[in-house]
């Protein structure tokens, strides 16, 4: 077989979306399966190596091959994007309205809702967790807010954005209020949207 031959086999390999995943991927996609049950369940100092590994039927020194420590696996199974800069080409809706759809969008639409799971039910106790949160604050809402309004406020209508959006994944996802849980997404909508707008904006645009 020669070498351009080869190489076509490779690159066919690794393009083809029918290629079974190796042995090691299905290893590592069970143990972030597994980190991320148990961390949305007991948050990150309720979920040892241990049970990690006894939940995705392995050995404990497998994760740590994998992973190389409990906050490396962590940082991966809370990953959590609410690609809110998509929102700023919104033409069709106001942006407190366009923040909320998204943010519904991915809490019950996406499978990397769990991300912020994790992170919501560790930040309280572990330092760690809660600078992810910090970083998805830092990162993903103060961008999106500054682009409106007067920079020199930017942190605190973001601050404000961060807590209306927290607030409202506390009691709809982890704490479960009933008359939260029950609202629909429509309601939610209509009536946390134009309160994101007035954060958003900001007083001196009202």
């Amino acid at each position: 077989m020669n070498l351009s031959t080869v190489v076509d086999k490779r690159v066919f390999m690794s393009t083809n979306p029918s290629k079974k995943p190796s042995k090691s991927d299905r290893t590592k996609t069970s143990i972030l399966e597994a980190a991320r049950g148990l961390f949305a369940e007991h948050g990150y100092d309720g979920a040892s190596i241990r049970d990690i590994a006894a939940r995705a039927s392995i050995d404990p020194a497998m994760v740590i091959r994998y992973f190389n420590s409990k906050d490396e696996l962590f940082a991966r199974a809370a990953l959590f994007d609410l690609q809110l800069p998509a929102t700023l080409v919104t033409e069709h809706a106001p942006i407190g309205e366009a923040i909320i759809k998204r943010f519904l969008e991915t809490w019950e639409g996406s499978p990397g809702a769990n991300g912020m799971v994790i992170l919501l039910r560790s930040a309280a106790s572990n330092e760690f967790a809660a600078e992810k949160v910090r970083d998805v604050f830092a990162n993903q809402i103060r961008p999106v807010v500054a682009a409106f309004g007067s920079p020199a406020d930017a942190g605190r209508r973001a601050g404000l954005v961060a807590s209306q959006l927290l607030g409202l994944a506390t009691c709809r996802y982890l704490l479960r209020l009933p008359p939260v849980v029950a609202l629909s997404q429509e309601e939610i909508i209509a009536n946390v949207g134009p309160a994101l707008q007035r954060y958003v904006m900001g007083p001196e645009v009202q």
